[in-house]
C-alpha cells in the first residue's frame, strides 16, 4: 500500500487557496513579498494530493528564518527538508535551493508552505512549472497520469513519492525554460 493518494481535481482548491493564503498573510506581514499558489492543486483539472502547496516569497536568507518564527508562533510546524533538489541545468549554487518548509497547525486544512527567496532558481522553479503546467494542459495530464501510477507503488515515504517525481518535474522543466523566453513569461 502506498503512502500517497492522488484524488480528482477538486474545484475549490482555489478557494481554499485564497483563504489560507490570508491566514498566511496575517501571519507574515511585510515579511512575505508576495503568497503564491504552487504544485498540482494550483493547476485547473491535475490531479493531486489534497494537500495545498503554498509559495512565501521573502527578500532575502535571514528573512527565511524570521517567516518560520512567525509561523511557529502562531502553531505551524516546521518540517525537513531545508533545500530543494538542485535542477539540471540550473545553478549548482547550494543558495539557489535553500529554502524552509512548514506545514499547518494541527486539525487544519493540509499545507505545504514553501518558504524561498526571491530571485532564486527555486523560487522561479515553482511559478514557471505552474505556469507552463496551466497553459500546456496535455503535459499536465500527462503528469497526472505519472503521478497516478507513481502512487499506486508500494512507496513507504511522502519524501520516496517526491524523489521518485523529481526528474519528471525537471523535464518537465526544461522545455518550461525556453517557453518563459518565448512567450516573454516573467516571475
Amino acid at each position: 500500500m502506498s503512502a500517497i493518494a492522488i484524488v480528482r481535481p477538486d474545484a475549490t482548491w482555489a478557494a481554499q487557496y485564497d483563504k489560507t493564503a490570508q491566514v498566511i498573510h496575517n501571519i507574515l506581514g511585510d515579511t512575505a513579498l508576495r503568497i503564491d499558489h504552487i504544485g498540482s492543486t494550483a493547476v485547473p483539472g491535475l490531479a493531486a494530493k489534497d494537500v495545498l502547496d503554498i509559495q512565501a516569497t521573502v527578500v532575502s536568507e535571514p528573512d527565511l528564518d524570521d517567516a518560520v518564527e512567525l509561523l511557529v508562533a502562531a502553531d505551524w510546524e516546521v518540517r525537513p527538508p531545508r533545500r530543494d533538489h538542485p535542477v539540471p541545468g540550473l545553478p549548482k549554487d547550494e543558495l539557489q535551493w535553500v529554502k524552509r518548509l512548514v506545514i499547518e497547525p494541527m486539525y487544519r486544512r493540509r499545507v505545504n508552505l514553501h518558504v524561498r527567496v526571491a530571485g532564486r532558481a527555486n523560487q522561479r522553479y515553482a511559478l514557471l512549472f505552474r505556469d507552463y503546467l496551466r497553459a500546456h494542459p496535455d503535459t499536465a495530464a500527462a503528469y497526472g497520469e505519472f503521478k497516478k501510477r507513481a502512487a499506486s507503488l508500494p512507496l513507504e515515504s511522502v519524501g520516496e513519492y517526491a524523489d521518485l517525481k523529481d526528474p519528471v518535474c525537471d523535464l518537465i522543466y526544461l522545455p518550461a525554460e525556453e517557453w518563459a523566453e518565448r512567450t516573454g513569461w516573467t516571475v
